[in-house]
């Protein structure tokens, strides 16, 4: 038979044919979820804008970010970027994770927009404890009125991948962080192809194919990442400036359980870059470098201190001083608590400017403890830079904890916390310890480095340059102490920076970075409040093998 009309091009002899195949194709999804069945329990991620209620003037912003991540998640994180527009608000996220693909979107949405990420939840004004985001507290056209709190808050699972994302991405002591083990599930799909065919001289060509339905027919799941897997994870992470470390992280935790990340170690790997400090709270942006002292952020610019009150040139390499008034000589005075448990009621108040003579001081209150280990907390603004040297290797000889803290004696003036007058005549003195507002700066964070281990918590901790011009000799004195004291030698760099009249201050993540610090205490724990026995509180300092139990209930979904 011979066909006038042909399809596409011009032909003799043709016929067409229509053809309806059937294809089985595996189809891949990525998931963090073991137990696909499961995700419907939980409601999938919302997008809020919240102002901050804790304020009257100028208050922040923040972008809320609450439930499982879902394949649609990418598309609505869009619609409220597009809502805020140039504004850099922060993203809190509380979450329990999701699909993995949409993760690196949000992740990519999220630096591409310059914005800093944060974990925690959100608590709206007028909502019942129960329901702390209720629908009827959300205003549609313009911000939502509430606050953050950390305590309980988790990003686990794929949620960790969006919240990398961050310019700056930070947690506290008390929110929990989670991975695990990615779920690749393939899906069996049935395929069903229109196909258009014509003859042309006896052979056969395809004109037109049209898929015309699917069905799935089977699924299977593994936790094995391929290769392709594999080098996109690894992708994104170097993208986003987070160790591949965390991959051994999610590999030793089944899809059904969970391995939390401590504080230092996710800002070891630079999953975080910073912690927040007790005063401080998730959505609250980074200071500015000109930011003033009243504005609501984190992390503020250390204030300058007027040459008048640099510190007067000594005959040793020293770096008292930088604007905190002198106390007195640094004493050692032994401490107990009797609210602690008998594994750490005592500690070694170590308060006051290090002089030539404070080595010898603190050799003779460890002679008097013998074989006792007890925690030496610092605060002091500096001293003696040798004699700092020699207390850091005595407490490094020793094998003692050093933290940073304030110690207050019962009856004591605010202005003389650790007055003469309530000091025991013998044997330990009772008293407090406490790390809000406590400092350790200059030559006493040398001393701080003999510690093993040493801890810090919302505690300000320093180093700045000598008051006194250093030759090559005294610059090889610091390399040898922080080579024997395992500190970066990054760190004689960071020193120098700040002048003699200034505070130096080192956030935790980068005194973490340089290794002055090895952990964190935890919120409900004060320094030297720590000895890990065997009836010891889990902590940050005291870890164990975290279990899936510990993860608040609405994560339990993996």
């Amino acid at each position: 038979m011979r066909f006038a009309v042909c399809f596409f091009v011009k032909c003799l002899f043709s016929r067409t044919i229509l053809v309806f195949l059937l294809s089985s194709l595996p189809i891949v999804a990525v998931s963090s979820q073991a137990a696909e069945q499961k995700q419907s329990e939980h409601p999938a991620m919302s997008f809020i804008i919240v102002r901050s209620s804790v304020c009257k003037e100028d208050c922040p912003e923040w972008v809320s970010a609450e439930g499982r991540i879902t394949s649609d998640t990418p598309a609505q994180m869009r619609k409220i970027l597009k809502k805020i527009g140039q504004r850099k608000l922060p993203i809190v996220f509380r979450s329990e994770g999701g699909d993995v693909n949409a993760a690196y979107a949000m992740g990519r949405m999220i630096r591409k927009a310059g914005l800093e990420t944060a974990v925690g939840g959100t608590r709206l004004e007028g909502c019942p404890t129960e329901d702390l985001r209720c629908t009827t507290a959300i205003v549609k056209n313009d911000a939502s009125v509430g606050s953050t709190y950390s305590y309980g808050a988790y990003c686990v699972s794929a949620c960790p991948l969006a919240l990398a994302g961050g310019t700056t991405r930070v947690s506290s002591q008390w929110a929990y962080i989670g991975v695990h083990q990615i779920t690749t599930v393939y899906n069996k799909m049935r395929v069903s192809y229109r196909i258009e065919y014509k003859i042309v001289n006896g052979k056969k060509q395809e004109v037109s194919r049209k898929e015309v339905g699917r069905k799935v027919t089977g699924q299977s799941s593994s936790t094995k990442l391929g290769k392709k897997a594999t080098a996109t994870l690894n992708a994104y992470l170097r993208e986003m400036g987070v160790s591949d470390d965390i991959v051994d992280l999610m590999m030793s935790a089944a899809p059904d359980s969970m391995t939390m990340v401590a504080p230092t170690e996710a800002l070891r790997i630079g999953l975080i870059t910073d912690m927040l400090a007790y005063d401080e709270w998730p959505g609250m942006p980074l200071c500015a470098q000109d930011a003033v002292p009243e504005a609501v952020c984190y992390r503020h610019p250390a204030a300058k201190v007027g040459a008048s009150q640099a510190p007067a040139p000594q005959a040793t390499v020293d770096t008292t001083s930088q604007g905190l008034p002198k106390t007195h000589p640094m004493d050692f005075l032994v401490t107990y608590n009797g609210n602690c448990q008998e594994e750490c009621t005592q500690w070694i108040s170590a308060d006051g400017d290090i002089t030539p003579d404070t080595p010898a001081q603190l050799d003779a209150i460890l002679k008097t403890l013998g074989e006792r280990k007890l925690p030496v907390v610092f605060q002091s603004s500096g001293g003696d830079t040798d004699a700092a040297f020699a207390i850091g290797r005595m407490i490094r000889a020793a094998g003692l904890e050093t933290s940073v803290g304030g110690t207050r004696l019962p009856n004591c003036p605010e202005t003389d916390p650790r007055c003469t007058a309530s000091m025991a005549k013998s044997g330990p003195t009772e008293g407090e310890v406490s790390a809000a507002g406590a400092y350790c700066f200059s030559s006493c964070t040398i001393a701080f480095m003999g510690g093993t281990p040493r801890l810090l918590k919302n505690s300000d901790i320093g180093l700045n340059q000598p008051a006194t011009e250093l030759t090559q000799a005294d610059r090889d004195k610091f390399d040898a102490y922080f080579n024997e004291m395992g500190i970066s030698p990054e760190t004689f760099d960071r020193m120098m920076i700040a002048p003699p009249n200034r505070r130096g201050l080192i956030y935790p993540y980068q005194a973490l970075k340089l290794g002055i610090i090895d952990g964190v205490i935890p919120y409900d724990e004060e320094p030297g409040f720590h000895l890990c026995g065997p009836n010891a509180k889990e902590s940050v300092r005291c870890p164990r093998k975290s279990e899936a139990a510990i993860i608040p209930a609405s994560a339990q979904v993996n």
